[in-house]
């Protein structure tokens, strides 16, 4: 994979807050829980993580908190974390060398193909780009046993867009907006995909046709800009409405 630019954990805090904001304005919370993780840059894997108890709405710069691989806060911090809610991302951080970020959530399109016994369709736009690039892994029941990461390791091998099966979906990247990219295309394609059920069979998409658009799909290749103008775009939005997350 190609290496990105190094980013400080100033940096890093601003966009991790931003893309909680920009979560919160898609609709893709779930209360409190759920979690966007983001390795910060040295040699002893700390990450950031949301503070326990907050909506998405209300994550800023300085309230995220600095965390290892067990979930434990390092230094000082006026707010909890779910060490709990940390167990699947961990596993990825863990097992995935270039899982620097790990996105889950529990929309209800996404929970809706989850539980669906065919999966994800390949038969819309978005779904046929993410050929070969979706990974699947059977519901174990709540995720805060550590015994189940090294499974959910191997279920997902070199896939960055993950449904976990009776549960959510899931997507790690390179950095926030390769991980987001891959998410916000796997919840578009599943949103298409059970909107359309209402209306009977879809059109097939040939293998060929789902081959070709894949590897067309350059916003998924994080040395393209497609996915940073993406977020970035989305983050001047989130900020006109509410730069608050800034601080």
């Amino acid at each position: 994979m190609t290496e990105l630019p190094a980013q400080s954990e100033a940096m890093l805090r601003q966009e991790l807050a931003a893309c909680y904001r920009i979560f919160d304005y898609l609709g893709w919370t779930e209360l409190v829980f759920n979690h966007i993780s983001v390795r910060l840059p040295g040699p002893e894997n700390h990450f950031l993580l949301n503070p326990l108890g907050l909506h998405y709405s209300e994550v800023t710069a300085s309230n995220l908190v600095r965390i290892d691989l067990s979930g434990n806060i390092v230094g000082k911090s006026d707010y909890a974390v779910n060490p709990a809610g940390f167990t699947l991302h961990s596993a990825l951080h863990r097992g995935i060398p270039n899982a620097h970020c790990v996105m889950h959530i529990h929309t209800t399109a996404g929970c809706a193909v989850a539980n669906a016994a065919c999966g994800l369709s390949p038969d819309n736009f978005y779904a046929a780009q993410l050929l070969d690039r979706v990974a699947y892994h059977d519901f174990e029941g709540v995720t805060v046993h550590a015994a189940e990461g090294p499974r959910l390791v191997q279920s997902i091998g070199a896939a960055q867009a993950v449904i976990l099966r009776n549960h959510g979906l899931l997507s790690w990247g390179l950095d926030i907006p390769n991980a987001f990219i891959f998410l916000w295309s796997l919840q578009r394609a599943c949103e298409i995909q059970v909107a359309g059920a209402a209306l009977g069979p879809t059109v097939p998409v040939p293998l060929a046709v789902q081959q070709q658009a894949s590897a067309d799909a350059l916003q998924f290749d994080p040395a393209h800009p497609a996915g940073r103008f993406i977020f970035d775009a989305l983050r001047r939005l989130v900020e006109k409405a509410d730069p608050s997350f800034k601080v």
